[in-house]
């Protein structure tokens, strides 16, 4: 790939005259987003963001760019970055440089670029952060420390980030109050399962394009994003084996139908492997060992530490990359073990990241937490913070009316009923 850039005095991305075409696939996002579209039109008015400078770091997609020109018309100043080397759409950072928001990221940038990406956000002093995955939270913490005190709050968008932030604030390392927008009901339960479930078998697909009917289809992780990814796979037609940890978890995943394994007996008859769980070293030496010829090998957790590609490089005798996002390794028995997007989020590297409709309320909840910040953050202690229940509920009504669903509502009798425990039967 080609290492020219396109920079100006508040961009660099990979090319400025892609511009175009981001901004069409920005505007199919945004009549897909009719929640946060309803938000920026009510708090573009209200100006309820303004006086706040807000350093982003998430996946620079279409839905992406909905959210920070929500963020900016609500009357926020923006810098963004991508959270992920090869999640970064070109187009759409292109069409956000050209409207002027300060946006470096590019795809296919490498570690030093990836952490001067992030240090660039942090020049305009942020008054606010919004995260996937926390790194740019921890570059706060570790390398510009002197910020976090006039930081007002942040958010943290996925379950890695927030896993790690809360063992931050158990530490009391954590400086600021974050708010943990993943663990949203409007976001893990249908962003993670279903966005994860239907993007990632995309990114498969687009990939490879190999048929998942009849496969033996390996899901390593039966949360959230494991259970999108073994829905979707078994309507395919695939055989779902998931591996697990948790007792509870295993027994969701067989009473869904699925059988259960250790990763030791799965890498033996598995076809198709997929992590999520956000554990480092879930598929190593030892699987790549017993795998059959052909096994494809995939993650959908957040970092790409789940596959352990330093012991498959080191038994493989050649590697090349066969298609786009897919790289051969052939070992010294001959077997060929294929991995795609080299171990990265395969939904966002090889193919367009979660549907704008899902996103649409993981986004409302990003940006009513950057509201609530705004408003109240100076009042909050620094920790990790819940979605309020309301916000959730308020959310999938907006959704549900966007979709033409009738919701019932209680009488004020079946509301009395509720606590009234002497009713008995």
């Amino acid at each position: 790939m080609s290492k020219t850039y396109s920079e100006g005095d508040h961009f660099k991305v990979r090319d400025i005259g892609l511009a175009e075409q981001g901004r069409m696939k920005m505007d199919w996002a945004e009549s897909r987003m009719p929640v946060l579209m309803a938000l920026r039109e009510e708090h573009s008015k209200k100006q309820s963001l303004k006086g706040m400078r807000i350093a982003g770091c998430l996946h620079v997609t279409k839905e992406t760019a909905v959210l920070v020109e929500t963020l900016a018309a609500a009357g926020a100043e923006i810098s963004w970055s991508g959270c992920n080397p090869l999640s970064t759409n070109d187009e759409v950072a292109a069409a956000l440089a050209q409207a002027g928001i300060s946006i470096y990221a590019w795809y296919g940038m490498n570690t030093e670029e990836f952490y001067w990406c992030i240090d660039k956000t942090l020049e305009m002093k942020p008054t606010l952060t919004l995260d996937d995955g926390a790194d740019l939270i921890f570059s706060v913490h570790n390398r510009h420390p002197e910020l976090a005190g006039t930081i007002i709050g942040g958010t943290e968008e996925t379950t890695t980030g927030v896993h790690r932030l809360r063992a931050m604030a158990r530490d009391g390392a954590l400086k600021y109050p974050v708010i943990a927008v993943n663990d949203a009901e409007t976001k893990w339960d249908f962003d993670n399962v279903f966005g994860t479930g239907q993007s990632s078998l995309d990114g498969i697909l687009r990939a490879t394009s190999v048929l998942l009917a009849g496969k033996n289809f390996v899901v390593a992780g039966y949360g959230h994003c494991g259970y999108g990814c073994a829905l979707r796979a078994d309507g395919m037609g695939a055989n779902v084996i998931a591996t697990e940890v948790k007792p509870t978890a295993a027994l969701k995943a067989i009473l869904h139908g699925h059988k259960v394994m250790c990763m030791d007996d799965a890498a033996r008859v598995g076809d198709v492997f997929i992590t999520a769980t956000g554990m480092k070293d879930i598929i190593v030496g030892r699987h790549f060992e017993v795998m059959r010829d052909g096994a494809i090998v995939c993650n959908t957790g957040h970092y790409d530490c789940e596959i352990n590609l330093e012991d498959l490089e080191e038994m493989a005798v050649s590697k090349r990359t066969i298609r786009d996002n897919c790289e051969e390794f052939t070992l010294r028995d001959g077997r060929r073990i294929y991995v795609l997007a080299q171990g990265r989020l395969v939904n966002l590297a090889a193919a367009e990241g979660h549907p704008s409709e899902v996103m649409d309320m993981s986004f409302a909840n990003q940006f009513l937490s950057m509201v609530r910040l705004a408003e109240e953050g100076k009042d909050l202690e620094a920790g990790v913070h819940d979605i309020p229940e309301d916000q959730d509920q308020r959310i999938a009504g907006i959704k549900l009316a966007t979709m033409d669903a009738g919701l019932d509502v209680l009488t004020p009798e079946q509301v009395a009923y509720l606590d009234d425990y002497a009713a008995g039967t």
